[in-house]
């Protein structure tokens, strides 16, 4: 019988497995999304290793791993929101400061292995990351999705999350940008 496990991200081999995910997230969710010269010059498997390094080593956000038995099959990291500005905009458009959102949790990346999909690991995965948070004090936290990646806003959305009218847009060289939309749940 197969073992689910959390594992906290602190090592490299850690950090190279959630890159990794991210990598093979990204090609098979947004490849019709963000442009494919993109994909292939930034989505690397080892793209995000020093970030989730830097994030550990500074104590910025939590890394959490589900593997099954000895295979990482889902990744998450989160912790307090970021509140630098992400050129977030209201649904007319207008700036929006994530400094409104001091003081909440943050749900900052969130990827399931593509051949893992459908098993229930990303909810165990979604659900353990929303009851740390709670543990660590927040009452509220949110996170971006993609605004056509409908598979994943139902996701949140059968997890409590729902779209608070909020968005961010990020460019994509050179000419594309994707809408991120913030979904937000009470804790």
């Amino acid at each position: 019988m197969e073992q689910l496990h959390f594992v906290d991200a602190c090592t490299d081999e850690h950090f190279r497995a959630m890159s990794l995910i991210h990598a093979m997230g990204w090609r098979d969710t947004y490849v019709d999304a963000v442009p494919a010269e993109y994909m292939a010059r930034e989505i690397t498997d080892e793209r995000w290793v020093p970030f989730f390094r830097d994030d550990y080593r500074l104590k910025r956000c939590h890394g959490l791993l589900l593997y099954r038995d000895d295979t990482p099959v889902a990744c998450i990291n989160y912790g307090p929101a970021r509140t630098e500005n992400y050129n977030a905009g209201t649904k007319e458009g207008s700036d929006f400061p994530n400094a409104a959102y001091a003081g909440w949790g943050e749900l900052i990346s969130f990827y399931t292995h593509p051949a893992e999909r459908g098993k229930g690991y990303g909810g165990l995965l979604i659900e353990e990351a929303i009851d740390r948070l709670r543990r660590e004090g927040y009452k509220n936290c949110f996170v971006f999705v993609l605004r056509e990646n409908e598979t994943a806003r139902r996701f949140y959305a059968s997890h409590g999350f729902a779209w608070d009218g909020t968005h961010a847009d990020i460019p994509f060289p050179p000419d594309a940008v994707c809408v991120d939309l913030r979904y937000t749940r009470e804790l």
